[in-house]
């Protein structure tokens, strides 16, 4: 769901990148063009300089243009879209002053400049198949395009040359997203094993709840999956956020945490405290912020009756409303020091129940598609069977 680069490190990387590419296309387009139409003319054939008009020296002005514009953006604007911005406005230029330079003119047809080159095979730096076949396709349908208005053949060997280019700058592109995928794969199963290292200190505290988390994430990220909201990178941090949604319990009492009865208001209180704890636990772990809004919201109501910021409807942050579906009906159809494990037909009828008071009633219609997959899940997922159930079992339990 989120688009823009919210990673300190990723920001600064981005907008490295981006005045490496500036400063390489500047340099290379000056340079290339005093060369082929100033040097090589006048110094190595002799010839007289007559080719440049007011039209060609205007193309220079939008080109140099472009650059403070871009620097302005990159500060101002997404900097994803900035490198964009920057080559479709440079083709379109490009096409302009070819057009009006040739057209009528009796002129071999001559353009180009290497800095294409440069664009085909500095593209892969920035790791994106998009960006990378708008550059490439994008010098390809302007050669295309200059070709059939004026009438010239002299594009075919561009043409050639830019998508060879290309099958090179594919395969550079390809080696990058390898290795970055890799790399990507390697952090992940890390830092899940870290994750779920701290979830089992946690519940080495309360026996009785062994595995919520574990489950908790499994079924969040099956609603997460059904909403289409998510990225497949942004699903993998929604896993990992869902097993830290309750690790705000660690600062929990235990005679509190695993009391076999029902708690007091006072006791409640401090129960309620969690998400707070939870969320200021994380909040300077660096690659962790997106977690926040889950492990403080997840216990919030859709009717403004949840905790600990009585957040109402579109206020609470959507992943926190799909982790509190996957929540209640884990901590439902689980066994408690106080109670036995509720049917899951029962716990079905009750996250139906709470649609538009409890829950978001969009979330509920969703959640009512991917309940026989739950259900599969929960009759495979190994239970500690052998824990003991207090003799209190009719007890009513405090809303989780």
């Amino acid at each position: 769901m989120q688009t823009k680069l919210k990673d300190p490190s990723l920001n600064y990387e981005e907008r490295r990148a981006i005045k490496w590419f500036l400063a390489l296309f500047y340099g290379l387009f000056v340079a290339f063009d005093v060369f082929y139409f100033y040097i090589y003319p006048r110094h190595i054939l002799h010839q007289e300089i007559n080719f440049f008009g007011i039209y060609r020296y205007s193309y220079y002005f939008f080109i140099m243009l472009l650059l403070p514009i871009v620097m302005y953006m990159s500060k101002r604007a997404n900097l994803s879209r900035v490198k964009y911005f920057f080559v479709i406005m440079y083709l379109v230029l490009t096409v302009l002053n070819d057009s009006v330079t040739y057209y009528g003119s009796g002129h071999e047809y001559k353009s180009g400049n290497v800095v294409e080159v440069f664009l085909i095979l500095f593209a892969p730096i920035f790791v994106s198949s998009i960006f990378y076949w708008t550059v490439s396709l994008g010098i390809i349908i302007k050669y295309v395009f200059i070709g059939l208005f004026l009438q010239t053949t002299g594009v075919l060997f561009p043409i050639a040359l830019i998508i060879a280019l290309s099958l090179i700058g594919f395969i550079i592109l390809k080696r990058f997203q390898g290795y970055i995928e890799a790399i990507t794969t390697s952090y992940d199963n890390q830092l899940s094993g870290i994750v779920k290292g701290v979830i089992a200190t946690i519940e080495l505290k309360d026996p009785y709840t062994r595995g919520h988390s574990e489950r908790v994430a499994y079924y969040a990220h099956s609603l997460a999956s059904a909403t289409g909201a998510f990225s497949q990178e942004e699903l993998r941090s929604f896993s990992h956020a869902c097993l830290l949604h309750d690790i705000g319990k660690v600062n929990i009492p235990d005679s509190i945490l695993i009391k076999p009865g029902k708690l007091s208001k006072e006791e409640y209180e401090v129960i309620k405290t969690h998400p707070d704890v939870g969320a200021s636990a994380i909040a300077k772990v660096n690659g962790m912020g997106d977690s926040i809004e889950i492990i403080k919201s997840h216990h919030e109501r859709w009717d403004g009756k949840g905790y600990p910021e009585q957040l109402k409807g579109d206020q609470i942050p959507f992943p926190a409303r799909i982790v509190s579906i996957a929540d209640a009906f884990d901590a439902m159809t689980s066994s408690r020091s106080y109670r036995s494990a509720m049917p899951v037909e029962e716990a079905y009828k009750r996250i139906i129940e709470g649609q538009g008071t409890q829950f978001d009633p969009d979330l509920v219609e969703l959640f009512k598609q991917v309940f026989p997959e739950w259900i599969t899940f929960h009759v495979k997922y190994e239970r500690s069977n052998h824990l003991p159930i207090q003799s209190n079992i009719n007890l009513k339990e405090v809303t989780p």
